[in-house]
């Protein structure tokens, strides 16, 4: 099996939408990093910052120059940023799309991670059967139920402990047409010893060896926090690791019941640490940013501030469309 981490996509792809986030890598690609500061620093307000700050930045966290011009250029075309000149300076911002997006994700991120919902003991099934020479449409379907909270007990055949929401049920309108059945029921066991528990779909070891990987990586700097010492550049690398790698937990754990898992299981213990750590470190990797980018700019952008985890529970607010489907839905049970 592969690492869990290894997961292609963490925030929803749009598909044939114009707007494209980039694919999600093991360890952190430019075109990901580039997305998470300036998620991290401008979603609120979609300030746009001279493009020599942000390769600045860029460069801090170890991506070369010629690495961060390019994965401007290529978020630029994905619809990602949004460019705009004044005389030789250029600079980007987050488009609506994107900022609208990422705070959709910041929300599934903090909701999936704090709160279990009760769970009534069915199962939500999706069936699907498509043929060979349709394998981007089944990409994009697979990327898409692991978003949506899905694993593959079998080939073709994949599950979830939640309901199928309003937003999962669109989406797979629009990816499958009509290739798709979808059932929820209980489990009926059989006496056979080696039948395959739904629960199976996810590797529950590894997914617990991730927790407690990322437990071992930040508590150690947790008193550095608190106390002040972590500042500047290291602030703000910090912020966008323990982001990066937070974020993949709630596809690896997408609210797993906790009465199939291990009485220990660490899924609060590691959303309270990168809450530390995240909060934490918020003023002095805000401050770090405004001062690069006041190196590049003719005046001080007032629209810096560093998101917290009040802000990702709380969502950009005024940018989301009430058009689209609510993500929430309404048990109906299975008995």
């Amino acid at each position: 099996m592969a690492s869990p981490f290894d997961i292609d996509e963490i925030y929803p792809d749009d598909g044939d939408q114009p707007l494209r986030l980039p694919r999600r890598q093991v360890g952190n690609s430019p075109q990901g990093v580039a997305v998470t500061l300036l998620a991290d620093y401008t979603l609120r307000t979609r300030v746009a910052l001279p493009s020599a700050a942000i390769v600045a930045l860029l460069g801090e966290a170890g991506v070369t120059t010629a690495g961060a011009r390019t994965a401007i250029s290529r978020l630029a075309r994905r619809g990602v940023l949004e460019g705009s000149r004044l005389g030789r300076r250029s600079s980007y911002r987050l488009s609506r799309a994107a900022a609208v997006n990422l705070s959709a994700g910041g929300q599934w991120i903090l909701a999936s991670t704090t709160s279990t919902p009760r769970w009534d003991g069915c199962w939500t099934i999706v069936a699907f059967s498509l043929p060979q020479d349709r394998s981007t449409q089944r990409r994009a379907l697979r990327a898409q139920l692991r978003w949506l909270g899905y694993a593959p007990l079998y080939d073709g055949l994949w599950i979830s402990p939640q309901e199928l929401t309003p937003a999962a049920r669109a989406e797979l309108d629009r990816l499958t047409l009509g290739a798709v059945t979808v059932f929820r029921g209980r489990q009926s066991v059989l006496a056979s010893a080696i039948h395959r528990a739904p629960i199976e779909a996810w590797d529950i070891e590894a997914i617990g060896r991730s927790y407690d990987a990322f437990l071992r990586r930040w508590t150690p700097l947790l008193p550095e926090v608190r106390s002040g010492q972590v500042d500047g550049a290291a602030a703000v690398r910090a912020r966008t690791e323990v982001m990066d790698t937070f974020r993949r937990f709630p596809v690896l754990d997408p609210q797993l019941p906790v009465e199939l898992l291990p009485r220990d299981w660490l899924r609060r213990p590691a959303r309270e640490l990168f809450a530390a750590v995240y909060d934490g470190l918020a003023a002095p990797a805000e401050r770090h940013v405004r001062a690069v980018v006041e190196r590049f700019a003719d005046a001080a952008q007032p629209g810096i501030a560093a998101h917290t985890t009040a802000d990702l529970v709380a969502g950009v607010r005024a940018e989301v469309d009430p058009a689209q489907p609510s993500a929430g839905g309404s048990a109906t049970g299975c008995s």
